[in-house]
């Protein structure tokens, strides 16, 4: 059940609470949920907090005075709306075909960024040329990379030739020990180059083109 059950001072409520312990790492008094809120019965927020926890929002401690924490499930919920509202995730509405029109979608999942950029080891680059067009990655787009230096033959690597020139090629080890970087252009020769020379610096995770 999503925020529909909830009425909306139960959401002020409970959108308060998870503020408060976010920034405090503890949860507030009954008097200091009022006073945030701009209400003067206690009673009243007690109430409150007596339906949220009975629908599962909140939970209780028994054992501390400043014992209220958010259920996990409603945490997921807040970072699922803060993906959104800081532009991480967005709505994926479905699949287009080319050609054939596809039936709309009623429930978007998420495509979270996150799940691109959520370690340290991401990077973008700026793609140059047109070495890579049959793959569908375009001079000017960017890519996104993940670092790393162990790949499977066939993926599309960012390779660092002889410590100077970089390059965006899909990777195949040959049978003598070189290495094959494969451009995906029907008019461009691949390049061969020993193991020893080449040092790869990242995988392709996302391709993104801005219009």
């Amino acid at each position: 059940m999503g925020d529909m059950a909830l009425t909306k001072r139960q959401k002020e409520v409970l959108e308060f609470l998870a503020d408060f312990i976010d920034k405090n790492r503890y949860s507030p008094s009954y008097e200091e949920i009022a006073d945030g809120l701009s209400l003067n019965s206690l009673a009243t927020i007690h109430k409150h907090v007596s339906s949220l926890e009975s629908k599962g929002y909140l939970r209780r401690a028994f054992n501390q005075s400043r014992s209220l924490e958010i259920a996990p499930r409603y945490a997921a919920e807040v970072e699922k709306r803060r993906a959104v509202e800081t532009g991480l995730a967005v709505p994926l509405l479905g699949k287009i075909a080319a050609g054939v029109p596809v039936e709309a979608i009623a429930n978007p999942e998420m495509l979270h960024f996150q799940d691109f950029i959520g370690d340290s080891g991401t990077y973008a680059l700026q793609v140059r040329g047109e070495s890579m067009i049959d793959d569908h990655i375009c001079d000017g787009d960017f890519v996104l990379i993940q670092k790393t230096d162990s790949v499977r033959d066939g993926e599309i690597v960012v390779a660092l030739v002889d410590g100077t020139e970089t390059t965006l090629k899909r990777l195949y080890r040959e049978p003598n020990g070189q290495i094959r970087l494969q451009p995906a252009n029907s008019a461009m020769e691949p390049i061969f180059v020993s193991g020893a020379s080449l040092q790869v610096q990242g995988k392709l995770m996302a391709v993104l083109r801005k219009y």
